[in-house]
């Protein structure tokens, strides 16, 4: 027997809202299967189970909000007996609610849960919604711009109280309450060092250049992507940065997962994984990050990306900061910055010219790795970056 648990979807949750199941008791699941859609302060996240199994039980409720670490189903092994009772007939299904059609899955338009769910909240009919999402899904942009749209004029309503903070505003305050929480447990646990290094950017702005001359204008490779794979391949030397402090110990990742800080447009920030970084072609990378952005800002990620980055990487240089000193995403001991990409005065084999510069900063945890590691691996990145054609 089985405990599927409500994950862990990043340092600032605590708990969870259940909004819907994805199965029902019999149904078999395989390893990455999204089994239930969960609403935390910042996004609603389809939740994957990680094992092959059968649903014996489900025991959270739709609605219900829940701890982390809650157990809300259990699933036998593969092959394992389902417990039925044998003499109780089969619950009656609930009615529907006569608020919406009966629409067959395959027929809905395509939207993100939080979408739905804002939908629900706003009495907006999503099937009537203009969706702008990726494959013409509706985000949660979409609800509320549909939502504001005038409506004709009926007769006047009697006068009622004040109302209440809409949910978009609980909404916002909810997310500031938790990335606050989470910020200030790690500024009281983690010992922060910073670490700062000035990288010339002539040699992989001119690769860029070259390669995408050769790529469609929907395909060409951003900047972006090319220092998150410079990050992941650098790691390698230095896995001291890659991974976890748990349980008073380091754990290194099974991966290289970077989590990319990502701006939502309704404010608030998410920092979901893209796996195994060093090992993905730039082109794939690209299309990873441009698919996660899309994805974060529509309210459509999987736990699996919320769950298991095992270090972060921010990117400021698009507000046109020189260098960001961001803070660690408990449990992780590292986060990599960069700022924007300027032209200053640089002497280079005995000469003095204008070239492009980045600022690179490292946030490590003192408890996993030191200055003297930190520093190094900043020295490493730098050099990693003179070799473009090399990621």
């Amino acid at each position: 027997m089985t405990e599927f648990k409500l994950p862990s979807l990043g340092a600032d949750m605590d708990e969870g809202k259940l909004l819907e199941w994805k199965v029902k008791p019999g149904d078999a699941v395989k390893r990455g299967q999204v089994i239930a859609v969960v609403d935390t302060s910042k996004a609603a996240v389809d939740v994957e189970v990680w094992h092959d199994g059968v649903v014996e039980e489900l025991i959270t409720k739709e609605g219900e909000t829940i701890p982390v670490g809650t157990v809300m189903a259990k699933l036998s092994g593969a092959g394992e007996a389902v417990a039925v009772p044998p003499s109780a007939p089969a619950p009656a299904p609930a009615p529907k609610p006569a608020r919406a059609k009966a629409v067959p899955p395959s027929l809905r338009k395509p939207a993100s849960p939080a979408a739905r769910k804002r939908a629900h909240e706003l009495d907006v009919d999503i099937d009537k919604v203009t969706g702008t999402g990726p494959h013409g899904a509706v985000t949660l942009e979409d609800v509320e711009k549909t939502a504001k749209k005038p409506t004709p004029a009926k007769k006047p309503a009697p006068a009622a109280p004040a109302p209440a903070p809409s949910p978009a505003v609980d909404r916002q305050l909810e997310m500031r309450k938790a990335i606050g929480a989470a910020m200030s447990r790690s500024k009281r646990e983690i010992p922060h060092y910073y670490l700062a290094e000035t990288i010339p950017m002539h040699k992989a702005l001119e690769h860029l250049a070259r390669a995408n001359e050769a790529r469609p204008v929907t395909e060409r490779v951003l900047m972006g992507a090319l220092q998150l794979k410079a990050v992941a391949l650098t790691l390698r030397q230095f896995p001291e940065l890659n991974g976890f402090w748990r349980d008073g110990a380091f754990r290194p990742g099974a991966g290289i997962h970077v989590g990319v800080a990502i701006s939502l447009r309704q404010g608030g920030l998410v920092a979901p994984a893209i796996h195994d970084v060093d090992e993905r072609g730039l082109e794939d990378l690209m299309r990873a990050l441009a698919d996660l952005v899309k994805r974060a800002r529509a309210g459509s990620l999987r736990s699996s990306e919320m769950s298991d980055p095992t270090i972060t990487v921010t990117n400021l240089g698009e507000q046109g900061v020189e260098a960001v000193y961001g803070v660690i995403y408990p449990p992780q001991v590292a986060l990599v910055g960069f700022g924007r990409i300027a032209e200053r005065a640089w002497a280079e084999d005995g000469a003095l010219r204008a070239a492009p510069v980045v600022t690179a900063t490292l946030s490590g945890d003192h408890r996993a790795s030191d200055g003297h590691r930190g520093a190094r691996f900043l020295a490493a990145l730098r050099e990693q970056l003179q070799r473009p054609e090399e990621l």
